[in-house]
């Protein structure tokens, strides 16, 4: 029986009348993210049509998910809040925390031992506020989640940009900062932008060695990593239905990777048997009873160019398998002599050290049961790994059953090494070097989402490669980054040339799934007496203090801290890997506040010049001394500002530290809607070129701020070193209760207000 059964019946049984309301409203079929969007509206049922990419809607989510590395900061603000227990359903995932290094039982052993005080802390958090609690070692949040709680037709939230995997359920499923979440968590709307629409259409059957991670491999070089930015993703076809439901949900987890809202299919008979597999058929009886309204409209899918702002059409049958990177994962090469050219060209290692497969978008049973079919073939056919392999299984749940059913023995067979249950090298949990930053220049392959630079191990000359998991093993094997399984050989032990068959495996497990202990526990029903004790001495933990109102004055005379050139995702603001530690530690974690940011003026990381001193530190050094000055800063940026991990981190850390406003070309959604909840200004440029008139010793004074309000730009004088100036306009996206927002501090100061 599913989690919140009585929910999920509730959302069903309200469904076709909202439903039918907005198809009045709209005048028109709609499509099932419409459907899905206008079920949820905070006020009830639809009243009105709303504005793709215009309008933002107040919204009422089913339930939240948050993992431990972002739940630590979202738990700290809702304590703050003034709420006995969450609103609605939500769970804690303990995978982040977790190195990958000796194997699973030493590594988790380990991480229980160096994580204890945060793991106790979310246990406890989550236990006094009437939260699921998933223990350390029982799996990727994003995996747990489609196995337990997402269902057809609902709305999700999750403190983690791939959130989205749960799409794969036809959900609308949504990454977000932990102050979103604190909003829901507290009994409030949730506020979005009322989002475009692109539709996939998938004709043709997937065979051979083509799988479901090819099509957002694709779709990613088409649409590239901004191409998705304010839509959702609904995928439809006969190419879609034909997809299982954890294929499915691995094409809306890369969906993160292209700036996508979130991404979606309608329910079928593929998430039908998913769901009755994970022993939730009384959620699959509840769907099937309103099925009609759980995929779109006919006519939507007959006509998608009338419906969608963008359709696109990808035939699989012709779809071949594909390699994306490196450093960026919209970069697609062909397997095989395609890669051949592009590598010779750049320079990029041909020898492949490692393949990775798992991690949240790549480690459902199938996904292992097919890549292990390639390793059972080179055991079978006298083949010796070439390069080293990893595993990370999804969940407790997938492992167990994988090991019952042979499939990780196999894998054990070729010496790989099974990590524990969680994200691993994926996040860069990953300690495969003494001193990675001086690591040699190297290529892996993984069946990850991400590959941005250092993102796996640190190494900043490590060249990720995003595959699907069948690939990746084949690739392990032969060793070569240019390898061909569909048409290569490769020499055995023997001296015989052999060559690798087409990979099987199974959508379901044969003989079901089967685990001794899941992971889960769930909270006591009051936890009015559970004490959350935290340490003012804690290295790991800080309880945080509200953020004080930017005030009007303190906008005249802001320095510049730095101007980052090209791409800066959170990862370049916020790093993880080690700094993961800190996540609960807001001034300790502030230490690497964009130190991954390269400076526009003499291109290096972490070296900024400071114009109280003209000597030149590091970023946070820099900023510190502007705070103890009492001076306000600036951060400017470039395209896509802020894409990848929705850690609101990357918002929080400058705010700590006395940022008071970030200006760029553009904004990845997640990150800009974390700036605004953290009482900052997120402002781009009206006119981009202006980005080349800011100089290194630039001074900011926000001319027009005090008149500050919906649709009207602000003005920015800047002041150079020589008394020059120049005026910039700045546009924004702020309506007014997310002016209200800035006015008070933070999103978090207004919810404690209204709950006092």
């Amino acid at each position: 029986m599913a989690f919140d059964i009585d929910m999920i019946k509730k959302v069903y049984a309200t469904m076709g009348e909202k439903v039918d309301i907005a198809r009045k409203l709209v005048g028109k079929p709609l499509t099932l993210a419409e459907k899905i969007l206008y079920s949820h509206l905070w006020d009830g049922n639809p009243s009105k049509v709303f504005k793709r990419a215009k309008d933002y809607v107040d919204f009422a989510p089913d339930r939240i998910a948050c993992q431990d590395a972002t739940a630590q900061m979202a738990l700290l603000q809702f304590m703050q809040a003034g709420k006995t227990k969450v609103a609605v359903p939500t769970t804690v995932h303990c995978d982040h925390l977790i190195q990958a290094k000796s194997g699973a039982a030493v590594d988790l052993k380990s991480a229980n031992t160096t994580s204890a005080e945060v793991f106790d802390f979310l246990e406890s958090v989550s236990n006094k506020y009437g939260i699921g609690f998933w223990k350390p070692g029982a799996g990727i949040i994003h995996q747990v989640v489609l196995e337990n709680y997402a269902f057809p037709g609902g709305m999700m939230i999750g403190t983690d940009s791939h959130t989205v995997n749960a799409g794969g359920l036809g959900m609308v499923a949504i990454g977000v900062g932990g102050a979103d979440a604190v909003d829901v968590m507290a009994g409030m709307a949730w506020e979005l932008k009322f989002p475009k629409l692109i539709g996939v259409k998938l004709t043709g059957t997937i065979s051979g060695w083509t799988a479901p991670k090819d099509v957002i491999l694709k779709v990613a070089e088409i649409l590239t990593v901004k191409g998705g930015t304010g839509a959702i993703v609904e995928y439809f076809g006969p190419g879609a239905k034909a997809l299982s439901c954890t294929g499915k949900g691995t094409i809306c987890n890369m969906g993160a990777e292209i700036g996508a809202t979130t991404s979606t299919f309608g329910y079928d008979e593929s998430m039908e048997r998913y769901l009755r597999a994970t022993e939730r058929a009384d959620v699959a009886d509840a769907a099937n009873a309103v099925k009609e309204h759980l995929t779109a409209d006919g006519e939507v899918y007959a006509n998608p160019e009338q419906y969608f702002d963008q359709v696109i059409e990808i035939n699989l049958s012709e779809l071949s398998p594909l390699l994306n990177g490196p450093f960026t994962p919209d970069l697609s090469t062909q397997v095989g002599t395609s890669m051949t050219e592009k590598a010779t060209e750049n320079e990029w290692p041909i020898q492949v050290e490692w393949g990775l497969i798992g991690s949240c978008t790549n480690s459902s049973y199938e996904d292992l049961s097919r890549a292990s079919s390639i390793a059972q073939q080179a055991l079978d056919k006298g083949l010796k790994m070439k390069a080293e392999l990893g595993i990370n299984p999804g969940s407790e749940q997938v492992r167990y059953t994988a090991e019952r059913d042979g499939i990780l023995g196999i894998f054990e067979e070729l010496d790989a090494k099974i990590f524990t249950n969680a994200c691993g090298p994926c996040i860069g949990q990953w300690a495969r070097y003494n001193d990675p930053k001086n690591a040699p220049k190297n290529s892996i392959v993984h069946s990850f989402n991400r590959n941005f630079a250092k993102r796996a191990d640190g190494n900043p000359n490590t060249h990720a490669f995003v595959a699907s998991p069948e690939i990746t093993a084949a690739i392990a094997v032969a060793g070569r980054l240019d390898f061909n399984p569909m048409t290569d050989t490769l020499i055995n032990e023997n001296g015989e040339e052999v060559k690798f068959e087409e990979p099987t495996g199974w959508e379901l497990p044969p003989k079901g799934f089967e685990v001794e202990d899941a992971g889960f526990i769930p909270p006591i029903e009051n936890g009015s007496g559970v004490q959350v004790v935290v340490s003012p001495t804690s290295e790991r933990l800080q309880l945080l203090d509200p953020f004080i109102p930017i005030k009007v004055e303190e906008l005249q005379g802001a320095k510049l801290l730095i101007k980052a050139f090209g791409k800066c995702t959170t990862d370049h603001i916020s790093m993880a890997g080690p700094w993961l530690r800190y996540r609960g530690h807001l001034d300790n974690i502030a230490n690497n506040t964009l130190i991954g940011a390269v400076n526009a003026y003499n291109k290096k990381t972490n070296f900024v010049k400071n114009q109280l001193t003209g000597e030149y530190g590091g970023v946070p050094d820099t900023q510190r001394a502007y705070k103890a000055a009492g001076i306000k800063s600036i951060v400017v940026g470039d395209h896509n500002y802020g894409e990848g991990s929705s850690r609101e981190h990357a918002a929080m850390q400058p705010r700590h530290l006395g940022v008071a406003a970030v200006l760029v070309k553009s904004f990845a959604r997640i990150h800009e809607t974390n700036l605004k909840k953290q009482g900052m200004l997120g402002l781009t440029f009206a006119n981009e070129s202006d980005y080349d008139l800011i100089q290194e010793d630039d001074t900011f004074n926000f001319v027009d701020i005090a008149s500050f309000s919906p649709d009207q730009p602000l003005t920015l004088e800047a002041v150079h070193s020589d008394g020059s100036k120049d005026i910039i306009m700045a546009n924004h996206t702020y309506n007014q209760s997310q002016i209200e927002w800035f006015n008070e501090g933070s999103a978090l100061n207004v919810i404690k207000q209204e709950n006092a």
